[in-house]
């Protein structure tokens, strides 16, 4: 299940995109396009693919890197007319 939020509605009901993701990623769009996905840290971990938890990285205190691959996206938009 993926949820969208508006900027305005996220910033407006942070604990309600908290919630949704959840269940799923939730798209935060700013001007009507995708801008930023928030997401579980279970689904996070689960995109990582590693048996390393984010958050046990992160309370743990050391200095630890975590190398994220992230994929190219490619977002078609129409020519701009001016």
């Amino acid at each position: 299940m993926n949820t969208t939020f508006t900027s305005r509605e996220f910033n407006q009901d942070v604990s309600a995109a908290k919630k949704a993701a959840l269940h799923g990623p939730v798209t935060i769009t700013d001007h009507g396009r995708p801008s930023h996905v928030l997401l579980s840290v279970e689904d996070y971990d689960k995109l990582l693919g590693s048996d390393r938890k984010l958050g046990d990285i992160l309370w743990s205190g050391q200095n630890t890197e975590i190398e994220l691959e992230i994929s190219e996206r490619s977002v078609s938009r129409p020519p701009v007319e001016l």
